[in-house]
């Protein structure tokens, strides 16, 4: 994990940073050779004017006017075309360089567990695969190529003073320490400042997502207000880290100006004493002396100013490369490929806690035999979806073995494993696009054609049809466009049309209406049909058929057999459950 600095510049940081431009070294060195050129033209302007002063101006050499002055055009034309060349390439270069992290980023977010997002706000993680990552770019577009030209820049500048007249300079370097000093504190201060901005846009956008994305809870529990309230001080913590950032600004630039402004007076004063004088100071070296002071301060000015960006800059790169070096990933070390499984499943004294010491399931065993369907009930809590998310390896057990045709689930390649098992979940989870690539998720390999061969086998073709566009039409975020139990039946032409060794329903049919649930129950009773599949259901009434019903309580397994054997068990759990169920359906 990447730490916290607590330096005003963190150089290991920087230079990881700086890695990320190692395939485009070419850019790279363009960019650093046009500032040190911008630096050299910028330069000798001021020399160009005060040669025109002292060697044409005074004597009235017309000829030479011309000719210092057409000198300084040209040297203009070459720094506004150098100019230009250095701002596109240094920003091109920070446009490549943060496509290259954003893509590295959001590929080792993909392979994270599900438990890493258990914890996670997805707001702050949105703001490190977006926001922060534009910052990084900065770096390269305003922070660290014009620190190296400024720097260059005042390098050039001092030794052309000290050539000069170095009564002048020290005048000029009386000044400089001061303005040196409030630089250093000042960025300092700034350091601090901006991380605390970057905390609180995080916090603001993670509050903001929770709130838009659950905005239905919001309203229907009339928490309008409350949430206002709490957003209103959210909002003030976000403003008064910016406001930290104006408040060292405001204080820091009205020094540096002051400072300025005395050396230009005492140049003048001393300088125009000298020149009055017939000494070796001109009236030309004056004029540039006062140039050179302004372009020597004004680099540090902006220097500091750079500085904040590549500062924010630098911020953003550690936030980032906190996540990418965050380690919460399953080991995919498994080299087994399957191919046409048989779906035999066995769990074998199986312990598992998503929190040390929590055990949520306590040694459990059981085994299903291919073509078997298998219903597990239990109450809320039992560990039912935990049994679903172990043999998916979205979690790591604590002990036991798990196999799918005797093999054990950690030595088979994982994209291998989860290609064979399809889920159907309670909450559907539909991306805004269209039916068809929602139903595919954009797999290529699966043509429009196969998609409406499987709606017809599964009986819900004509409900598609019924939709403007039909399979092409867009569901919006989340699916919003569609009913739940819509949304159900296209979750299980997902899971059909991927023809999965083993499928899993889980809570499939609890939310839906009854015209919604008998097209489910049909769409069941045909993509069950054949493959082993795992129902995890409230309703016993729809897993009455299920081959094997395993009954969990406290993630023990309690009872196990099929409906009939089960409700034999004098006072078993799974009959109090079943009588319970069915009083209520009679009273209703």
């Amino acid at each position: 994990m990447a730490e916290k600095s607590g330096k005003a510049f963190d150089f290991k940081l920087f230079r990881r940073l700086i890695s990320y431009t190692n395939p485009y070294r070419f850019t790279f060195y363009f960019v650093a050779l046009s500032a040190i050129l911008l630096s050299a033209f910028a330069v000798l302007r001021p020399l160009l004017l005060q040669k025109t002063i002292d060697e044409s101006f005074i004597p009235k050499d017309e000829k030479l006017i011309v000719f210092y002055i057409s000198l300084i055009l040209g040297v203009l034309l070459l720094e506004v075309i150098f100019q230009f060349l250095f701002i596109y390439f240094a920003n091109w270069l920070g446009q490549e360089v943060i496509r290259d992290v954003r893509v590295k980023l959001f590929d080792h977010m993909l392979g994270f567990k599900k438990q890493y997002y258990d914890q996670s706000a997805v707001g702050r993680l949105v703001t490190r695969a977006v926001s922060d990552i534009e910052t990084i770019a900065s770096i390269f577009s305003q922070g660290l190529f014009m620190i190296i030209s400024d720097l260059l820049k005042m390098v050039v500048i001092l030794c052309f003073m000290l050539y000069y007249s170095w009564q002048l300079t020290l005048i000029v370097l009386a000044v400089l320490p001061f303005i040196v000093f409030a630089t250093r504190v000042f960025q300092k201060k700034m350091k601090t400042a901006f991380e605390e901005v970057r905390t609180q846009v995080s916090n603001l956008n993670s509050f903001v997502q929770e709130r838009i994305t659950g905005m239905k809870i919001v309203q229907l529990f009339t928490r309008e207000e409350i949430e206002y309230a709490s957003f209103k001080e959210i909002n003030e913590k976000h403003k008064k880290g910016w406001i930290k950032t104006v408040w060292y600004n405001s204080i820091f630039f009205p020094i540096a100006e002051m400072s300025s402004s005395i050396t230009i007076g005492l140049i003048v004063w001393y300088g125009g004493l000298r020149a009055a004088q017939g000494d070796v100071i001109t009236l030309g070296v004056v004029i540039a002396f006062i140039e050179l002071s302004q372009m020597l301060f004004r680099p540090l000015r902006q220097i500091a100013d750079k500085f904040n960006t590549l500062q924010m800059g630098m911020v953003a790169a550690n936030r980032v490369f906190a996540v990418l070096d965050t380690h919460s990933k399953i080991n995919d070390s498994g080299k087994i490929e399957l191919q046409n499984i048989q779906g035999n499943i066995d769990f074998e004294d199986v312990l598992f806690s998503y929190i040390e010491g929590e055990e949520v399931l306590k040694g459990i065993s059981f085994s299903v035999n291919a073509g078997e369907t298998v219903a597990i009930v239990g109450a809320t809590g039992a560990g039912k979806s935990t049994i679903i998310n172990l043999l998916n390896r979205f979690y790591e057990i604590n002990g036991g073995i798990i196999s799918i045709d005797k093999k054990r689930i950690d030595t088979i390649d994982l994209k291998s494993l989860r290609s064979h098992i399809a889920v159907v979940l309670q909450d559907v989870f539909l991306f805004a696009d269209t039916i068809f690539n929602n139903i595919t998720l954009n797999d290529p390999t699966i043509t429009e054609d196969q998609v409406v061969k499987a709606a017809r086998e599964i009986g819900i073709h004509d409900f598609i049809c019924s939709l403007p566009g039909g399979y092409h039409y867009n569901v919006k975020e989340r699916g919003v466009m569609l009913s739940s139990g819509q949304r159900q039946l296209i979750s299980f032409l997902r899971a059909y049309v991927s023809n999965p060794g083993i499928l899993v329903l889980d809570e499939a049919t609890s939310s839906v209406d009854s015209h919604s649930e008998q097209l489910i129950q049909d769409a069941t009773d045909k993509i069950t049909e054949g493959r082993t599949s795992i129902v995890i259901a409230h309703r016993l009434a729809t897993i009455k058929n299920a081959d094997k019903i395993i009954v969990m309580d406290s993630g023990k397994i309690v009872e196990q057999g099929n409906h009939n054997e089960l409700l034999e068990v004098e006072n078993g759990y799974y009959k109090n459950l079943y009588d319970v169920q069915f009083a209520e359906v009679r009273d209703v």
